[in-house]
């Protein structure tokens, strides 16, 4: 039995930035993870993404197929990832469907995917209201996220982050039923997030469940229960080397819950170019940078690399 977390809440509307800061850093290193309330995305809103996701995840395989991942845009069938390399199941039980950068970085083209409008009417329209407010909130916490770290700000700002960043909308859908098996099935392994920040939205149906201690064994899990109108936030493996281990890259997983689940991700991450290394406020003759700097494109796209190599 596994007991339930208590997450602190942080209220992204909050008049005293500082207060609120202070709070973030308290939450990122001793949890990794908490709730995010009012973050100037409706809630009718989010309902939407999670109707107009149903309706895509109930198409037909063939037809969702004619959207396969492609630079990392696009459909991912179930089974197709594993993001536990010490599992030997078969692979993740969940489908996704990521939605990249609405201006793209490195190219005029637009690379993402979309379904027919004449299949689903109002589905682009619905992702892209979404993606953008997400985003929003996401900039808006990074500021607090820089002032818990002792740094200005708009620290984010200065060092090229948040100069076309590199956010991902990953829609999620995990079946309830999976049929019988020997194996231990998960929705998604147990694992870290890779990047800098990451805003989940849920619809209720419980599952994620993290473990505070990754290098202890056996491994605790416990309980994130959903709150009404809160995003879940997480901080990711950038983040966690960037501040020098002191803000935890929680590890975290999906078990099946018995029935359909669907959720929301938004990955928030640097610009490609920016380069993450340890911050000053983070670092001391007694704790030194224990990692060397690194182009954040080129961290992420080794860390996608593996997960997807088999």
């Amino acid at each position: 039995m596994t007991e339930a977390l208590k997450l602190p809440i942080i209220d992204l509307s909050s008049p005293d930035p500082v207060s609120t800061a202070n709070s973030i850093r308290q939450a990122c290193t001793e949890y990794g993870f908490f709730y995010l309330v009012n973050p100037g995305v409706e809630q009718e809103l989010v309902e939407r993404v999670f109707a107009e996701s149903s309706n895509f995840f109930s198409l037909p395989s063939e037809e969702k197929m004619k959207l396969a991942r492609k630079e990392h845009r696009g459909y991912t069938p179930l089974y197709a990832e594993n993001l536990d390399p010490t599992s030997t199941s078969k692979g993740d039980s969940k489908e996704s469907f990521y939605i990249g950068p609405l201006e793209d970085i490195t190219t005029v083209v637009d690379l993402n995917q979309w379904p027919s409008e004449e299949v689903l009417t109002s589905w682009r329209h619905t992702m892209e209201s979404f993606y953008r407010k997400v985003l929003s909130a996401g900039k808006k916490l990074l500021s607090l996220l820089a002032l818990a770290l002792n740094e200005d700000e708009d620290f984010f700002e200065k060092v090229g982050a948040l100069d076309k960043p590199s956010a991902f909308l990953r829609l999620l859908h995990y079946p309830g039923e999976l049929g019988s098996s020997d194996e231990e099935i998960y929705g998604a392994s147990a694992h870290s997030d890779y990047g800098m920040v990451t805003l989940l939205a849920t619809d209720g149906v419980q599952g994620l469940q993290v473990c505070r201690d990754k290098f202890k064994h056996p491994q605790l899990w416990e309980d994130v229960l959903h709150v009404d109108g809160a995003f879940i936030v997480n901080i990711g493996d950038m983040m966690e080397r960037w501040t020098n281990c002191l803000f935890r890259s929680t590890l975290h997983r999906v078990m099946p819950a018995g029935k359909e689940r669907y959720s929301a991700a938004f990955f928030l991450d640097p610009n490609p170019d920016c380069v993450v290394k340890c911050l000053e406020s983070c670092c001391s003759e007694s704790s030194p940078p224990r990692f060397p700097p690194i182009r954040s494109g080129d961290y992420l796209k080794e860390r996608l690399r593996l997960t997807y190599a088999s």
